[in-house]
């Protein structure tokens, strides 16, 4: 089930809710609210490793550019 950002246009206040599907009616548990505007989410993801690697690790890679 995915979790969305949501903003109440009423009292300006952002929320989650949790959407089980369907065209639910989203209410703000602020002010009970029902206009309310999904907001762009941004995530993060973990690669599982702390190491940088560069992104050319050859002798010479790059040169000739200037």
């Amino acid at each position: 089930m995915p979790l969305y950002e949501y903003r109440c246009t009423n009292c300006d206040k952002k929320f989650e809710e949790l959407v089980t599907g369907g065209s639910a009616e989203i209410v703000c548990p602020a002010c009970g609210s029902k206009e309310t505007q999904k907001l762009l989410s941004v995530f993060s993801a973990a690669t599982g490793s702390s190491q940088t690697v560069p992104a050319c690790a050859r002798p010479g890679c790059g040169s000739g550019f200037g």
